[in-house]
């Protein structure tokens, strides 16, 4: 091909106001064609000019779309985030107006019950013991301890849910000031 109708890479770098370099790099990943001749690059500029323009629009393109993508994902955490931040405003609202329990705080209430109960059923056999030493048949004895299990078995029914105690725990964690007492 003849070169002295084409121009070299200094006219280009000019025209597009780019380094030398980077229009000789635009010509090695073929973005605009050229003619390389004794280790330098010459090109037409008409052409050069409408592959560079089609270039930086491609690539403009693709910015945008990345942006567009972009956005699109920072609202969607965005909303993700809210809805968690609602979610768990509600949870603790719940929980201020006690509606609902921390399961930490229903564990505790489930242990005292459960040592309440050991409690009850260890004292048994010393008072069935008392009680039983003195009878005769076992049928006597059968009574007895169907009496004092009876009793335990009274004691724990009237073990009731007291909401005293899960809004004394959520004071305890700071969330429950006087003011919300009537809430409660």
């Amino acid at each position: 091909m003849d070169v002295s109708k084409l121009k070299p890479t200094e006219f280009l770098a000019n025209y597009f106001g780019i380094s030398a370099r980077r229009v000789q790099q635009l010509a090695q990943d073929n973005i605009i064609p050229s003619v390389k001749e004794k280790g330098s690059y010459y090109f037409d500029p008409p052409i050069a000019i409408k592959k560079y323009i089609t270039f930086l629009q491609d690539s403009l393109q693709k910015r945008n779309q990345n942006s567009e993508e972009q956005e699109t994902k920072k609202f969607d955490a965005e909303i993700r985030l809210k809805e968690a931040k609602a979610s768990l405003v509600e949870l603790e609202l719940n929980e201020l107006k006690g509606k609902m329990h921390r399961s930490e705080d229903v564990q505790a209430l489930i242990e005292d019950l459960a040592a309440n109960i050991k409690s009850m059923l260890s004292g048994l056999p010393g008072r069935l013991a008392m009680d039983v030493v003195t009878l005769n048949t076992t049928a006597e004895v059968s009574e007895v301890i169907e009496r004092h299990c009876f009793e335990i078995l009274e004691k724990l029914s009237e073990y009731e849910y007291d909401p005293q105690y899960f809004k004394a725990k959520v004071k305890e964690r700071g969330g429950l000031t006087s003011d919300d007492d009537s809430d409660y």
